[in-house]
């Protein structure tokens, strides 16, 4: 067994992870039987000892043989020699020599043996053939037949792929140098009848266990040089690489029953005549139909099939345009009236906002799955023109439905991403979603992507969109394989869509399939694409749809008649028609009907709020002390902090005693009281567990122990729910994006991102333009995301200072010049925007906002911007007192103290909102001005608290109107609050600005500058002259 084992080390296969010394060494041993390596062509019963029983025995003396001849008996090393020089069995034998041998017998035994081959050559052929074996795994995707075409610039090789069971090896010379990396190993034509053992890192043999080299060449070209392409040897897991080896090279493996072929036939019909369909009715309109890749629904609806086979009852999708009207109707199965319906430019809206494109809605729909007879939901989330901008939104609603049902593994909610070929490979989104995909508070347990390889991007060629070979090189950074599949073979993505789910079932692994196929019309159908792809077209011109191929090949079969096929088709036609002739009754729009995410149970059965009131935020005083107590305390035993972190948490308990919350404290009261309501409350974002400047500290470190950790949030309540806090990927576009979804999936939970600093917020501008600030109007979509983005100028430069408010504020959409006239001013106000502004200046109001976002009766996002500074100014802290019930946020904090007192005697009022209030304040009492100057504070900018301003206006009646910020003139809040304050007062007076000067930069880099320039702005505004003469 010495031998056995130590000829095994020498013959096993060299896999990739071997080659690279990675293999795991805890993973248990795949195990590995050796066969006989030649198939002898003389019958058993010519040598009877190398069948039943002894045959065991022979192999096992056969290896002992390869490794060293000297180690075997005499007779039996001439036996193997004359075996592998190409004799038969019984010929191979030769009887020892007796005792009484001559000299001469056994001069002629040693010549014999002198004579066979050399050992040497049969394990060089042996390793070649492994290497072979490997050479196909690698690289054979790179000479597949992938492209309809014929023209793709992803194709290494021109040859034939033959499937004819004679190899001439002068045919495959070429391409065989192409795989092997210009060698065949030393292996030659005379070599391709010879026999070989096959490796246990291939499935070719199916039940047998060598074969000669010539059918070991024609199974790797069927198993992957034919339609398929499959990328998986950078996979650095065995027992991966082999499942999916099983998977396509077992033989015979990508077998059809007829009653399978007929329904993919059938769903071709549907996909084919829909697109058909709408062109004969709107041949003018923009649809950015499907044709070229009419495959995509039977491969969408087969991954759909097998998921739901395997467990799965819920599927969330995200796409871009081209197909989705075709997805709506025959994956999700919107009704059909209700596509047609939307091509009527009769058609009125019913729903508040501006609504969407039709290829742009989403929907949602519940349905029995008629394959598995599985009760399966579906929802594909609306998206925006900006291509792969969806992806993350979709993993984000996809965690959160796997959280709030409780499917830790993924097996219950699963999404799938579909994806063109040019936005796949430019767009930077993906590569940060796929690097979502395996962290432990964002992974959804393996994404299904589907890529519609149509080889061109609007109008520009892959070979100026991207600078790697195929589109989907981007997925081999999370190991995920990658199956490209010709998409005018419509088994073979059916297989391969099969494939993927099962490979999503078992490893809870991203995978993509990759649709080769081609784009028959423009960018859209009124593109001429001939402009710029002029050779490519003409060969689309000549290109015969895959229907009709595909219904050729089963008719050629005997799997459908003629007849039968044209009454699939006549029957789809019909179902269309009268659908169309329904939809001309429809005369109102309602995007409702087409969300994504219904909140069933919070609106009202017309989807309107069940009140217009908001409840006090304010708690009661042994919740706040309870909270209190927990914040500044360790709930675990024998559990070791930092230093440091106790004097912090020593400095809670000292402020809970007072009575007193500084931001830190006050955030951690708000979370806690909604925890024990039963809101969920998920934080998020780049050290947010500590908290960028180090104020949070909502997961404690064991200071002795690795990964200990402990979220003190979790020890609150017996029954509260679940506090999530996650330090995120060094991501703002993908995380955003993620935290967006995950909040559409339910309106009873807080989600809140936080940037590491407010302007790193303009790299996830995308998320917040498409989506935050527009996703209600466009969609009939509310969202109550809380963005938390640190904001002061504070000397730090122009990149760590201003979160951008300006731009926040620009696309506020309330009207500067219209008073509003409403009841429930505060409220209705709110339910009227688009989103919710706020800039507080005292940890309590932080408190009351955050509380706000779930007492209210919808949901609208919330930009709040969070300070650095006041986290730990003294000034900046609030007392229990305005925290308690009967409390509510305010959204102005009118002045208080001694100008408040004699409101005539009051010179100038102060509009400010901020950190700034505090460095006016103690310039006030630097000048002693306390008497003279009102600081009036904004805490809500949007939307504008026209009706509290008005009420200070009328206060002081011989006061001018000075807004005083620390921000630049063009940037910060005052062109959105300037007109807004002089609707207010009716453009009695003018509004006059204190701050510093327009520039191009947020902040200067120089701390002398800074301070010059705080001090140029303070003097403007409590200089009472500053403005005399001025108009």
């Amino acid at each position: 067994m010495f031998h056995l084992r130590t000829c095994a080390t020498k013959l096993r296969p060299l896999t990739a992870s071997q080659t690279v010394k990675t293999i795991s060494q805890n993973r248990p041993a795949v195990p590995r039987t050796f066969q006989q390596i030649r198939c002898y062509s003389a019958p058993v019963a010519a040598e009877p000892f190398l069948s039943g029983t002894n045959s065991n025995y022979v192999e096992e003396m056969y290896y002992a043989w390869l490794e060293n001849p000297k180690s075997v008996h005499k007779s039996w090393d001439i036996f193997f020699r004359n075996a592998n020089a190409g004799a038969v069995p019984g010929t191979a034998y030769q009887s020892p020599p007796p005792l009484s041998t001559s000299l001469s017998a056994l001069t002629h035994a040693q010549s014999l043996v002198q004579a066979q081959p050399n050992v040497d050559k049969l394990v060089e052929d042996h390793l070649a053939v492994q290497s072979l074996i490997r050479a196909y795994q690698v690289r054979g995707h790179h000479i597949a037949k992938l492209d309809p075409l014929g023209i793709s610039c992803v194709n290494f090789d021109d040859s034939a792929v033959t499937d004819s069971p004679n190899v001439d090896l002068a045919v495959f010379k070429e391409r065989l140098k192409v795989l092997t990396v210009g060698g065949f190993y030393g292996l030659d034509e005379s070599d391709l009848d010879k026999v070989f053992h096959l490796p246990t890192t291939t499935f070719i043999g199916g039940n047998e266990s060598a074969l000669p080299l010539r059918e070991i060449i024609r199974r790797l070209e069927m198993a992957y040089c034919q339609h398929i392409g499959v990328e998986f040897m950078f996979i650095n897991d065995l027992e991966q690489c082999q499942w999916i080896r099983q998977k396509f090279e077992t033989p015979g493996v990508m077998q059809f029953s007829n009653e399978e072929k007929r329904t993919l036939l059938a769903r071709l019909v549907r996909s084919t005549r829909f697109e058909e369909f709408l062109h004969r009715k709107w041949s003018s309109e923009k649809r950015f139909g499907l044709e070229g890749c009419e495959v995509l629904i039977p491969a969408l609806k087969t991954i759909i099939d097998k998921s739901s086979e395997k467990g799965v009852d819920y599927v969330i999708m995200g796409m871009p345009h081209r197909g989705r009207l075709n997805v709506l109707a025959n994956v999700i199965r919107k009704e059909l009236e209700q596509i047609f319906c939307q091509f009527d430019s009769k058609l009125e809206a019913a729903d508040e906002g501006s609504g969407d494109v039709k290829y742009h809605l989403g929907m949602y729909h519940r349905r029995i799955n008629r394959v598995t007879d599985r009760t399966i939901t579906l929802s594909l989330v609306a998206n925006p023109s900006h291509l792969e901008a969806a992806d993350p939104v979709v993993q984000g609603k996809t965690k959160a439905e796997q959280f709030y049902c409780g499917d830790t593994e993924g097996k219950k909610v699963m999404s799938i991403l579909l994806h063109g070929d040019a936005a796949f490979a430019g767009q930077g989104i993906v590569y940060e979603t796929f690097h979502l995909s395996d962290l432990p508070s964002y992974t959804t347990h393996g994404t299904v992507h589907v890529v519609v390889n149509n080889q061109i991007g609007f109008t520009t060629d892959p070979r100026m969109a991207r600078s790697s070979p195929y589109p989907t090189d981007v997925a081999r950074v999370v190991n995920a394989p990658i199956f490209h599949v010709n998409a005018d073979d419509p088994e073979a993505v059916v297989y391969v869509c099969n494939v993927a789910a099962e490979w999503r079932s078992t490893f809870h692994k991203d995978v993509v399939v990759d649709l080769v196929c081609y784009r028959r019309n423009g960018h859209n159908e009124m593109d001429e694409p001939m402009f710029t792809q002029p050779l490519m077209y003409k060969q689309i011109r000549k290109q015969k749809p895959v229907l009709q191929k595909y219904a050729e090949t089963l008719v050629s079969q005997g799997v459908v008649n003629q007849p039968e096929y044209e009454e699939e088709i006549a029957k789809y036609d019909k179902i269309c028609e009268e659908a169309h002739a329904r939809s001309k009754d429809e005369k109102i729009l309602h995007i409702k009907h087409w969300l994504d995410s219904p909140w069933p149970g919070f609106f009202t059965l017309d989807g309107q709020p069940r009140s217009m009131t908001c409840p006090s935020t304010g708690l009661n005083e042994e919740d706040l002390i309870h909270i209190g107590k927990v914040a500044s305390s360790v709930p675990v035993e024998n559990f070791t902090i930092h230093g440091g972190l106790s004097r912090i948490l020593k400095t809670r308990g000292e402020l809970v005693t007072n009575r007193t919350v500084d931001w830190a404290l006050a955030e951690y009261m708000a979370f806690g009281s909604l925890l024990k309501e039963g809101i969920h409350i998920r934080l998020s974002g780049q050290d947010v567990e500590r908290g960028t400047f180090s104020h949070r500290h909502h997961v404690l470190h064991d200071q002795n122990v690795d990964k200990r950790t402990c979220i003190p949030m979790n020890h609150l309540w017996p029954n509260q729910a679940p506090y999530t806090v996650c330090n995120s990927s060094l991501s703002e576009y993908g995380v955003l994006g993620f935290e967006l979804g995950f909040a559409m999936a339910s309106p009873n939970a807080l989600v809140l991102w936080e940037a590491q600093f407010g302007d790193f917020h303009n790299t996830a501008q995308c998320i917040i333009d498409q989506f935050i600030c527009s996703g209600q109007s466009k969609w009939v979509r509310q969202n109550g995301m809380v963005l938390l983005l640190p904001h002061g100028m504070e000397g730090m430069g122009p990149e760590h200072s201003s979160a951008r408010p300006e731009r926040f504020l620009q696309m506020c959409n309330d009207d500067p010049d219209v008073f509003p006239k409403l009841d429930d001013f505060d409220v209705r106000q709110l339910y009227d925007c688009n989103w919710i502004v706020v800039n507080c200046s005292t940890p309590a109001n932080f408190f009351h906002v955050v509380r706000r976002q779930i007492l209210l009766p919808f949901r609208k996002p919330l930009i709040v911007f969070t300070p650095k500074s006041l986290l730990r100014h003294p000034e900046a802290r609030s007392s229990f007192d305005d925290m308690l019930t009967g409390t509510h946020f305010q959204r102005i904090i009118p002045e208080n103290g001694v100008a408040a007192q004699n409101p005539e005697g009051v010179k100038r009022i102060l509009f400010c909102t901020g950190k700034v209030y505090y460095e006016l304040t103690r310039e006030r009492k630097t000048r002693d001005m306390e008497a003279d100057v009102a600081i009036t504070r904004v805490e809500q900018l949007s939307p504008f608290p026209f009706d509290l301003l008005l009420k200070e206006f009328h206060k002081y009646p011989s006061a001018d109107l000075v807004w005083c910020q620390e921000e630049h003139k063009n940037q910060g809040y005052y062109d959105y609050v300037k007109p807004r304050l002089r609707t207010t007062i009716d453009r009695a007076k003018p509004v006059w600005y204190a701050g510093r000067e327009p520039a191009a930069a947020p902040a200067t880099g120089n701390k002398k500058t800074h301070l010059t320039e705080l001090q140029r702005f303070l003097d403007t505004a409590f200089n009472l002259d500053s403005f005399k003469g001025l108009s």
